[in-house]
């Protein structure tokens, strides 16, 4: 008789598993005692001697991975401005402390059960991503929308002392928590640094699609300039004190202020690149450094990107958001310096689908790209074009509207690959 599918797990080492994450903390040492239970009642006690890294092979059931909702009704939630009929996935609000953990999700905290808070102490699971937004308790209800968001010095302050390592992410919405509240509230994170290792703004993103919602504004270049003077001030002052700048703007604020993005040494090895804060700079860092060696052989080395063909692909389009054309277009004409014969074209896409206060790349969609590129192809032919990957649903060739790679390839008679945001992968193919 063996273990099989209906068995219940009851405890590993003598601590019950209620879940993925007591699972993957509890298998972690290399002899366990398993307890489990047959579907007749009978509890096998099973010693186990394994690798330290090595998984059981166990699966779960689907009632086992379910996600943790939100509680809140956020005034800035991009979620609650998706129009209907998508697919059913992206109306999911998670705000699950297992996700932040396993896979780098922000959770507010206002799921959190006394319970939840000592097991993840207890495990010591870190980095905790935290969405704080602010510091200002009356402030934080209201934006959440929730009467019991205002707790959030109570879990940094929780965290903190039992030195349970923190990243945190401040949306940030014009009229409500920007100039006076962004002073305070960065003021207040300073005081929990290391432990809180560094802390992400982004500007509040507004979809078309915000019918009964809260009226909001993005942000102007003014309102971008200010705002950048608050942060790089208390970044300045961290990295002097610290060696670490500890507070980041994400990249959308230096396009919208107009000033040049920073090098890659302003961001103290990207702590927060998971978040889209530093990438650009990465990505010119890593495109300069490849394209000093852009002479070498790549025939032998492997690219993670979808199978292309055997044809040399000498006229190239990069697809990107509206608000890094100029970014892109200038890459692009640095780099034919070194590579002369490069023939490349940048084609910036404008978010119909979602609104013009949508200019990242990470939200384009299928159909803006084939309504705008199709009419540019038949002026001046391309052999390739190349999407970034952060368009993607991760680990697929699918866009956020779910036209797929081979759909736009079928539609627009030109390759359309999907290619990772790093210059030495840009390289390889543009030197094929």
């Amino acid at each position: 008789m063996e273990v099989e599918a209906g068995d219940l797990l009851l405890s590993i080492n003598g601590m019950p598993v209620t879940d993925v994450l007591d699972y993957r903390y509890l298998i972690a040492d290399e002899t366990l005692v398993v307890e489990i239970e047959k579907p007749d009642g009978e509890i096998w006690e099973l010693d186990i001697e394994k690798d330290f890294e090595a998984d059981l092979g166990i699966e779960f059931p689907e009632e086992m991975l379910e996600t943790k909702t939100c509680k809140n009704n956020c005034i800035f939630c991009f979620i609650d401005q998706l129009p209907t009929g998508m697919r059913e996935s992206l109306y999911v609000k998670d705000d699950d402390e297992r996700l932040s953990f396993l896979t780098g999700n922000y959770i507010t905290m206002t799921n959190l059960t006394t319970d939840e808070l000592n097991r993840i102490i207890r495990y010591r699971i870190m980095p905790m991503n935290l969405s704080i937004h602010t510091t200002n308790s009356e402030l934080r209800c209201k934006m959440l929308n929730n009467r019991f968001a205002g707790d959030v010095m109570f879990y940094l302050e929780k965290f903190r002392a039992n030195h349970i390592q923190m990243n945190g992410q401040i949306v940030l919405v014009p009229g409500y928590n920007d100039g006076k509240e962004l002073k305070n509230t960065l003021e207040d994170l300073k005081s929990f640094y290391p432990v809180l290792q560094s802390v992400s703004v982004v500007p509040v993103g507004l979809s078309r699609h915000r019918q009964g919602l809260a009226e909001l504004c993005v942000f102007n270049q003014e309102q971008a300039l200010k705002t950048l003077d608050i942060i790089n001030k208390v970044h300045l002052e961290m990295k002097e004190r610290h060696g670490d700048g500890f507070v980041y703007p994400s990249d959308e604020f230096f396009l919208l202020a107009d000033l040049p993005v920073p090098e890659a040494s302003y961001y103290n090895g990207f702590p927060q690149i998971e978040n889209g804060v530093g990438m650009m700079a990465d990505f010119k860092e890593s495109l300069e450094s490849a394209a000093e060696n852009y002479e070498n052989d790549y025939s032998n080395d492997s690219i993670i990107l979808a199978p292309l063909s055997d044809t040399v692909h000498h006229k190239i389009g990069i697809i990107t958001g509206r608000l890094a054309n100029t970014f892109m277009t200038n890459l692009m004409n640095d780099l034919k310096k070194v590579m002369p014969k490069l023939d490349v074209i940048v084609y910036p896409i404008n978010n119909n689908f979602f609104g013009d206060a949508i200019t990242v790349s990470g939200l384009i969609t299928g159909k803006d790209i084939v309504e705008q590129i199709k009419p540019k192809l038949s002026e001046n032919e391309r052999d390739l074009l190349l999407i970034p990957e952060n368009a993607l649903r991760q680990g697929t060739q699918v866009l956020l509207d779910d036209w797929t790679l081979k759909e736009l390839t079928e539609t627009l008679g030109v390759k359309v690959a999907g290619v990772p945001v790093d210059g030495e992968s840009l390289i390889k193919i543009l030197n094929r």
